[in-house]
């Protein structure tokens, strides 16, 4: 008999190789453990769903975080590599797996890769495992060919999630329901990892060899509209409610609020070195910052439009009117202003 573990990210590929395995007549209990780390979203309700589907398995997670900049690789020509990415995460996630299987007493590790989709190939996969010396304890019930060791397990398959055989949504939502899994997938690989949303990944490898770069300043990038205006100048926007909500909590005290003196309007965050500036070039910061929340506030208007800003540091709260531009496009173009532009999450594959 045998212990296993799962490298569980709470995907329903996930969910779905591990309750394979878990079914092994040979397996005779399951861990569950799951990483967090700077660029992983993650599901409030990811902890019920466990209790609900592995009420008597041992739950664990481990934070990644003082790692998380060796998560992000870039080529020789300082462009972001999503490949490159993949593989060191991958590598890392399964030597903290190795290290916690033996703490455990588990024999193998399950990962729930399908093989199809992903940034990685099969031989990838294997040369991590083989590297970490764990390559015959990694069961990949969804997409690799089974290993001598793991033979016993891994052909122990169902129908429908044979090698080779393509994963829709509809097959992955229908499997699960026959599992007794609840057919839900809001950990999607595509969807969790921040990495794989298009754009994310050049706006972290265009600031991660700033000074001063830190975590608050990485939690920034996950808002769509972000610009860099040489030197140092960072603008953040927020749209809707839920957008400023976040962006309230990521304010420090040297700061720069700007927002329109109309309601539901946007909110900016403005981070620079301001005591490296002349007293022309704070006003000019901060003039175009204004120029800015009036476009988005407005788009299309001409007049001028009241805008607030003040530093989080002090009380006073000033007004400036701004002329909007004629549209995002011309900020867009602006030889001194960068947009990274952020696909949006409506969309995300299964992974």
């Amino acid at each position: 008999m045998a212990k296993v573990l799962s490298l569980f990210s709470g995907s329903l590929a996930s969910r779905v190789a591990t309750r394979v395995v878990e079914q092994h007549p040979d397996v005779d209990g399951v861990c569950l453990l799951h990483f967090r780390s700077p660029f992983s979203r993650e599901f409030e309700d990811l902890r019920r769903l466990v209790k609900t589907e592995w009420p008597h398995a041992i739950f664990r997670t481990q934070s990644i975080k003082k790692e998380y900049r060796r998560l992000v690789q870039v080529t020789a020509a300082g462009e972001f590599s999503l490949e490159q990415s993949c593989y060191t995460c991958r590598s890392l996630l399964l030597s903290k797996a190795a290290r916690y299987m033996e703490r455990v007493d588990a024999e193998f590790i399950v990962s729930g890769e399908l093989g199809e989709g992903s940034p990685l190939s099969r031989a990838q996969l294997k040369s991590i495992g083989e590297d970490l010396g764990i390559g015959g304890r990694i069961l990949r019930p969804l997409c690799t060919h089974p290993s001598r060791r793991a033979r016993g397990l891994e052909r122990w398959l169902l129908d429908g999630i044979a090698e080779g055989k393509p994963r829709s949504r509809a097959a992955m939502r229908k499997l699960a329901n026959r599992l007794g899994l609840e057919p839900i997938d809001p950990m999607a690989a595509c969807q969790r990892c921040k990495l794989r949303t298009p754009g994310f990944g050049d706006r972290v490898a265009s600031l991660l060899g700033e000074v001063g770069f830190t975590l608050n300043a990485l939690r920034l990038l996950d808002f769509p509209v972000f610009y860099k205006v040489d030197p140092d100048v960072k603008i953040v926007l927020a749209r809707d409610e839920w957008e400023k909500r976040e962006l309230q909590n990521l304010f420090l005290p040297q700061d720069l609020r700007v927002y329109p003196a109309t309601p539901h309007g946007p909110m900016m965050l403005v981070r620079a070195s301001w005591g490296n500036k002349a007293r022309t070039a704070q006003q000019g910061v901060v003039e175009l910052a204004a120029r800015m929340a009036a476009t988005f506030a407005e788009p299309g208007r001409t007049e001028t439009i009241p805008i607030y800003y003040r530093l989080e540091s002090e009380d006073e709260t000033l007004l400036i009117n701004a002329i909007p531009f004629e549209s995002v496009a011309e900020i867009d173009s602006m030889p001194n202003v960068e947009m990274i532009p952020l696909a949006e999450q409506d969309a995300v594959a299964m992974g």
